[in-house]
C-alpha cells in the first residue's frame, strides 16, 4: 500500500518533533555564537567525538544509498558495497595523515587550504568547481532520489515532496554546523534502525518464500537464489565491468575516488576541522566502523528485491508505467510492505538520511561560498554578521537551483551509478592538487593551476575517445585513476622545471610527531582492516 497508517504517522511526528525540539534546544543554548563564522560554519569545536563519527555518516549517507545502492545491489549485486567497505579503509588513512595537517595549519575550507599552499587563483578555480558539483550533481541527486522514494512510499506528488524536504533541510542548515551535527546523532540512529527493520522484512520475506526459518535463513537463501550477485570483483567482458571494473575497486580507481571524497571534501572533513586532533580521529575510527554496516541496510534488501522479483513477487512494484523494470524502485517497494509503525521507522530513517545529506551539503555549499567567495573576493572588508547572513542566503538560493534542476533528473535508472560517474569528472585533478600539496613540498602553483584547468578536459576526452576510436568505453575508475596519473605527472615535471629556476613555493607546518596515534587507534583499525580482508576473501 502506497500510503503511511496513523501509527506511521505517530512515529514520523515523533521523529520530526525529537529532531525539531533537540535542534532548537542546541540553537538557543549558543545562539550568540551563530553570528561568527566559526561559530556557524564549524560548531567552533564543540562537537564530541561520537557526533563527529555520527554526522559524518549522516552527510554521507542519504537516498543516494537507501534508494541509489539498493537499486544497485538489485542490478548489480554486493559488488557495489566496494564503496563503502573501502570508504572505511580510507577513513583510517585520512584521519593519520590529512586531518593532522589540516588542524595544525588551522584549515577551515578547502579553497582556503589550496589558498595558502598555491594561490588566490587555485583556490578560486576549485572552488567554482565544488560549489557546482554540490548545487548540480550532488544536492539536486539526493533531492530527485529522495522525493522519489516519498512519492513511492506515500502517494504525495514528487513536487510537494521536493518542497517539503526543501524546507526541513533549509531550517535545520540555518541553525549551524553545531545544531547539524548534534541532530545528526539523532539521524543516524533512526536511519540505522529504520534501514534493519527493511532489512529484516526482506530477509523474512526470502526465508518465507523459499521455506526458511527466520532471518538467518533468508541470508543464507539469499546467496544460493542470486550467487551471480554476490562477487566483488568482475572480470573484463562482464556486463557490470564498466561500473566496477575489476582489480581498480582494490588497487586503482576507488582510492582516488575515496581520499578525495573523505580527505578533500568539504562537507564531510568540515565535521572534523573544528575539533582537536584527538577527538578529530577518534570520531572518524567511529564513521570507519559503522561504514562497514552500512551495505547490510542499504544493499541486502536491494538483493532480497531481485531475488524476490525473479520468483514472482514485487512484479508491479519494480517496474514503472511503460514496463520497464526500475532497480532504484526496490528499497520503497520493500518500505511499503512494512507493517503499520516500522513503516513510519523506515519512513522516518529515509527521511533522516535525506534530510541530514541536504543540510551537510548546502553547510558546506554556504561554507565555501561565503568564505572563498564572498569574503575573500566580492567584499573583502564584510563582517563575521555579515558573511554569516549571506551563508545563509547561499543556502536559500542552493536549494531555489536544486528545485529547478532536479525533476530533470527522473529519467535515470541508476542514479547511484549517475552520481558517482559525474563527481569524478573533477575528482583527479582534485586530489593531485591536494596529495601533491600536502606531500610534496616542491610542487607550485603553475603547476597547480594547469591540473585545475585540465582536469574537466581530460575527463571529457577519456569519455568520449573510446567513441571515435571505436572501442570499449573506459570505466569511470579506470578513467579517474588515469587522468590523475597524467595531472601527477604533468604536475611533477612543471614543478621540477621551476624548481630549477629557484620558483619559490609554500609548503605546510608538518612535523612526524603530528602522524603518530594511539595504541588504541591501532587496534581499532586493525580490527576494521581485519575484517575487511575476509569480506573481500569470502566473496570474492
Amino acid at each position: 500500500m502506497n500510503s503511511l497508517q496513523q501509527l506511521d504517522y505517530v512515529v514520523f511526528s515523533l521523529y520530526l518533533i525529537l529532531v525539531a525540539s533537540y535542534g532548537y534546544w542546541v540553537f538557543q543554548r549558543d545562539k550568540t555564537k551563530n553570528t561568527t563564522t566559526q561559530g556557524f560554519f564549524l560548531a567552533e569545536g564543540s562537537l564530541t567525538w561520537w557526533a563527529i563519527g555520527a554526522s559524518l555518516i549522516a552527510s554521507n549517507i542519504s537516498a543516494e544509498h537507501f534508494i541509489g545502492m539498493s537499486g544497485s545491489g538489485f542490478a548489480i549485486g554486493l559488488a557495489i558495497s566496494s564503496y563503502e567497505w573501502m570508504s572505511a579503509a580510507t577513513l583510517i588513512i585520512v584521519a593519520v595523515f590529512f586531518i593532522p595537517i589540516y588542524l595544525k595549519n588551522k584549515i577551515y575550507t578547502m579553497p582556503q587550504l589550496l589558498s595558502l599552499r598555491y594561490n588566490d587563483t587555485v583556490a578560486t578555480i576549485m572552488a567554482v568547481f565544488w560549489l557546482l558539483l554540490y548545487v548540480f550533481i550532488n544536492l539536486t541527486s539526493i533531492l530527485y532520489l529522495g522525493s522519489l522514494a516519498l512519492e513511492t512510499i506515500t502517494g504525495v506528488k514528487f513536487e510537494y515532496c521536493m518542497g517539503a524536504l526543501s524546507i526541513f533541510a533549509i531550517l535545520i542548515t540555518l541553525g549551524g554546523m553545531k545544531v547539524i551535527g548534534y541532530t545528526d546523532v539523532i539521524q543516524v540512529v533512526v536511519l540505522i534502525l529504520g534501514g534493519l527493520a527493511t532489512t529484516y522484512l526482506a530477509l523474512n520475506m526470502v526465508s518465507d518464500k523459499f521455506g526458511g526459518e527466520g532471518v538467518f535463513d533468508g541470508l543464507s537463501l539469499l546467496k544460493t537464489k542470486a550467487d551471480d550477485h554476490f562477487h566483488m570483483i568482475f572480470s573484463k567482458g562482464d556486463k557490470h565491468y564498466y561500473e566496477l571494473p575489476g582489480l581498480s575497486i582494490l588497487i586503482g580507481g576507488m582510492w582516488i575516488n575515496n581520499l578525495n571524497y573523505w580527505g578533500c571534501n568539504q562537507y564531510i572533513v568540515q565535521r572534523a576541522l573544528g575539533a582537536d586532533l584527538k577527538t578529530a580521529r577518534s570520531g572518524i575510527i567511529f564513521a570507519a566502523f559503522l561504514k562497514l554496516l552500512i551495505p547490510l541496510i542499504c544493499v541486502i534488501p536491494g538483493i532480497a528485491a531481485y531475488v524476490l522479483y525473479n520468483n514472482g513477487s514485487l512484479q508491479q512494484e519494480m517496474v514503472d508505467l511503460h514496463g520497464v523494470v526500475k532497480p532504484d524502485h526496490a528499497y520503497p517497494s520493500l518500505m511499503n510492505l512494512l507493517p503499520q509503525g516500522l513503516k513510519g521507522l523506515a519512513f522516518a530513517a529515509l527521511t533522516a538520511a535525506i534530510v541530514a545529506s541536504l543540510a551537510s551539503k548546502c553547510n558546506s555549499i554556504a561554507t565555501i561560498f561565503s568564505l572563498d567567495i564572498y569574503k575573500k573576493i566580492l567584499k573583502k572588508d564584510a563582517t563575521e554578521r555579515q558573511t554569516v547572513l549571506i551563508g545563509r542566503y547561499a543556502v536559500w538560493v542552493s536549494f531555489a537551483i536544486a528545485l529547478i534542476v532536479t525533476p530533470q533528473l527522473r529519467h535515470l535508472e541508476q542514479a547511484y551509478q549517475f552520481i558517482q560517474e559525474y563527481s569524478n569528472y573533477i575528482t583527479p585533478g582534485a586530489f593531485a592538487l591536494f596529495s601533491l600539496g600536502l606531500f610534496w613540498k616542491k610542487t607550485t602553483s603553475n603547476a597547480a593551476i594547469i591540473a585545475a584547468v585540465l582536469t574537466l578536459p581530460l575527463s571529457l576526452l577519456f569519455k568520449i575517445l573510446p567513441n571515435w576510436m571505436h572501442t570499449d568505453p573506459i570505466p569511470f575508475l579506470d578513467r579517474t585513476l588515469w587522468v590523475y596519473l597524467i595531472l601527477v605527472i604533468l604536475m611533477i615535471t612543471i614543478s621540477l622545471i621551476e624548481d630549477r629556476k629557484k620558483k619559490e613555493t609554500k609548503g605546510f607546518e608538518v612535523d612526524t610527531s603530528m602522524f603518530k596515534v594511539s595504541s588504541s587507534f591501532v587496534v581499532i583499525s586493525m580490527l576494521i582492516c581485519g575484517v575487511l580482508a575476509a569480506l573481500y576473501t569470502v566473496f570474492w
